[in-house]
């Protein structure tokens, strides 16, 4: 087996195992509230047999961090409906192929309307067919099945609530990739720009297009995080670095629209022959070494104000370029963009809006 092979089977190796580490706490969390509501379910209640009690409880768990809270109520909705659904059919119609699709097509129908999210549905679904092939008709399982996903999320949220997985680190992780993204993308244009690289262009281009995947991560590790934070007390505390969070995903989402637009305005402009000063692609430079200084900065919640210097060293640049310069169309789009995304790169610090403008028009 050559290295090569080895390095990458090496590579793999660390990934895979890195990604159970990064899972580890949701799984253990699922596993223990499979447990417990069994438990509850069977030593406390007194059911014979509740196998929807751990898998709502697992469900409910999930080993994502995000939308606990609503897959809950998703679960038990869903298997409301099913349930209903099925003991008024099946009591009249009887089971059969065409009973169990009639059931099944009208629980569905019936989440779909009531509100229409996949898990709700899902569960309106498979728990018609259980009545339609399990239970007999008319018989107290279905009540009994709604019981056991009420224990189960109960158990679930408890679970989530006593062992809590740590709200911002996901999202200080989905931030770092975001930025990152961010500063390649603007780096890679400013060396198109610079080398007059038309291929380089449209690779910044399409980078900058494919980055939609991780802002949709951050956003749902904040949600993930705003859920851990309200139902676990130890974690209160974090709301305000969430917050902050918050404030920078936002802020980093209009940066990468912006290096969009100028990505894609450079592409143009070399793609039409047009001229661009050598400064300008200096300039998009330093953003992209701005925005490395506050990826620098995430695990520092005080010390995110070091990267606004570099920011507003950018803008000193940019209006120095403007003395004395007439800027063709292209250059005056890639510098409003510029201002654009280092106003963005300003607040994404915590600094106001009104003090980023001020101190913008004071370089």
């Amino acid at each position: 087996m050559s290295s090569k092979v080895v390095l990458r089977l090496r590579t793999q190796l660390r990934a895979r195992v890195r990604r159970v580490g990064l899972s580890a706490l949701p799984i253990v969390q699922c596993a223990l509230a499979a447990g417990v509501a069994w438990f509850v379910a069977v030593d406390v209640v007194g059911h014979a047999g509740p196998f929807f009690a751990p898998i709502a409880a697992v469900i409910s768990l999930g080993v994502s961090l995000s939308s606990r809270l609503r897959r809950v109520v998703e679960l038990v909705v869903g298997v409301s409906v099913g349930i209903l659904v099925g003991d008024l059919i099946i009591a009249r119609i009887g089971s059969g192929p065409w009973q169990i699709a009639l059931v099944v097509a009208s629980a569905m129908a019936l989440a779909v309307f009531a509100d229409g999210a996949a898990l709700l549905v899902a569960q309106a679904g498979s728990s018609a067919v259980l009545v339609a092939t399990l239970l007999p008709p008319g018989a107290a399982g279905g009540f009994d099945r709604w019981i056991d996903a009420l224990i189960g999320g109960a158990v679930g949220v408890l679970i989530a609530a006593a062992l809590p997985a740590d709200p911002v680190g996901p999202v200080r992780r989905g931030a770092r990739s975001l930025l990152d993204e961010l500063a390649a993308v603007l780096a890679r244009t400013a060396d198109a720009l610079r080398e007059r690289d038309l291929d380089g262009a449209r690779e910044a281009l399409e980078q900058a297009r494919a980055s939609q995947p991780l802002i949709d991560d951050l956003r749902a590790a904040l949600r993930g995080g705003r859920e851990v934070v309200t139902i676990a007390p130890l974690h209160r505390r974090r709301r305000r670095a969430l917050g902050r969070y918050a404030e920078l995903a936002e802020r980093a989402d209009y940066a990468m629209r912006n290096a969009r637009v100028l990505a894609r305005r450079t592409y143009q402009a070399l793609s039409d022959g047009e001229p661009a000063a050598p400064e300008l692609a200096d300039a998009i430079g330093g953003l992209a070494v701005a925005v490395g200084t506050l990826t620098a900065q995430l695990s520092r919640e005080g010390d995110r104000e070091r990267a606004r210097e570099p920011v507003l060293d950018v803008v000193r640049h940019a209006v120095a370029l403007s003395d004395g310069w007439t800027p063709g169309p292209s250059e005056v789009v890639m510098v409003a963009q510029l201002r654009s995304i280092a106003l963005d790169l300003l607040q994404a610090t915590g600094m106001p809006r009104d003090k980023a403008l001020a101190a913008m028009r004071e370089r």
